[in-house]
């Protein structure tokens, strides 16, 4: 990392000025990447009945755990310039230009999943009504009953992460005045933020029939905290602290995330599949999925260091795809089954595994360079040039 000159006056023994953190983490690209195949490998393993396997299909069925690393990602890389200029490293993006950058980075290319799957499956073209339609595409399936279709299902964690979008600039203003030195509580609000939302799920909550609300923004805030911690911790931690020794070492994190993970894969966090778990099971569950998304994520942005296998090109290029395999791999799955003449949830999960990679990937890259690439260079056509 490169230190940032003071502009302020200071003794030649004051504590060093914190470490400004790179604008780009590769590494940060590649574990996006393994994020979405986490993604698409629980649901081949649901979809194949392999996590009805002893041992074995509890762990592919955690796999969904992805799901918090993707929201870790979310919180780290938005919630960054607000860090950065709590603590004097310019200004934090207007909310036209993140909004405008947001949408274009989400909505095209999701639309288009959305018109392909709701004309052209037919097991969710049977079912896709008015209010089908219009929820999938404002991603409201977690407050519209029977709307999360066949191909789509997936799509609730993107309703979740949209949610997150549009409540981040709120949750920036309730900090606004944690600036200069009273930027040091920024950490214990994002510590608050992340605790007292663990305890959602014990709220009683009135929803519709088969609606749950599990699946809403709160109850998933302790993921998106995770990264915005790391956003807070990164102007704060110095080289060779404490804090770096512990949390910047990948051995010891990693190792925390494993374990998180195979507890995640045991009761602990509730029953696999769509069972509804208990309220301290989803305590559990989500603060095991906040242990493995600091767990992976804290050694790539608190130490500058070489990733080679995160930072290749392999990985490089599967996490610029990352969004197109999250939002594509279940119509593919759903197309796998009928034209290889599979039955579903009758296994196959090693053959049904690589053919859904191998037809995802090149609808992804199509995905991205079709519509996510140029919808992203539009959006940047109305930003100001910086100064």
């Amino acid at each position: 990392m490169t230190a940032t000159a003071r502009t302020d006056p200071a003794p030649a023994a004051a504590t060093p000025a914190p470490v400004r953190p790179r604008s780009f983490v590769p590494a940060l690209d590649g574990m996006r990447g393994l994020a979405a195949l986490g993604v698409l490998v629980t649901h081949v393993a649901f979809q194949t009945a392999t996590t009805a396997i002893p041992v074995v299909g509890p762990i592919l069925a955690r796999f969904d755990m992805a799901v918090a690393l993707f929201f870790g990602l979310s919180g780290f890389l938005l919630w960054r310039p607000h860090a950065a200029a709590a603590r004097g490293y310019g200004p934090a993006p207007s909310a036209g230009y993140y909004f405008r950058h947001r949408a274009a980075r989400i909505l095209p290319a999701y639309w288009v999943v959305v018109a392909v799957v709701l004309v052209l499956l037919p097991n969710a073209a049977a079912t896709a009504g008015l209010r089908v339609w219009v929820s999938n595409l404002l991603l409201l399936q977690v407050f519209v009953p029977l709307t999360l279709t066949d191909g789509l299902t997936q799509m609730w964690s993107l309703s979740v992460e949209v949610a997150f979008y549009l409540v981040l600039p709120l949750l920036a203003l309730a900090v606004v005045r944690l600036r200069g030195a009273a930027a040091r509580w920024r950490v214990p609000a994002v510590l608050a933020l992340g605790a007292v939302t663990l305890g959602w799920n014990f709220l009683p909550v009135p929803t519709p029939d088969a609606i749950n609300a599990d699946n809403w923004l709160p109850g998933y805030l302790p993921w998106f905290a995770v990264g915005m911690l790391l956003a807070e911790l990164v102007f704060v931690v110095q080289p060779g602290s404490r804090w770096d020794r512990f949390a910047g070492r990948r051995r010891w994190m990693w190792t925390l995330a494993l374990l998180a993970f195979l507890l995640s894969a045991t009761e602990i966090a509730g029953p696999a599949g769509l069972v509804h778990a208990e309220p301290w099971q989803y305590v559990a569950k989500m603060a095991l999925g906040a242990l493995i998304g600091f767990g992976l994520l804290a050694p790539l942005v608190l130490r500058d260091q070489p990733r080679p296998l995160l930072s290749s090109p392999v990985a490089l290029t599967v996490g610029r795809w990352s969004y197109g395999i999250f939002i594509w791999h279940l119509a593919v799955l759903w197309v796998i089954f009928p034209v290889f003449g599979i039955l579903p949830f009758s296994g196959g999960f090693l053959t049904v595994l690589l053919l859904t990679v191998v037809f995802t990937l090149p609808v992804a890259a199509a995905s991205y360079a079709l519509v996510e690439a140029p919808c992203q260079r539009f959006a940047r056509r109305f930003d100001r040039p910086k100064p």
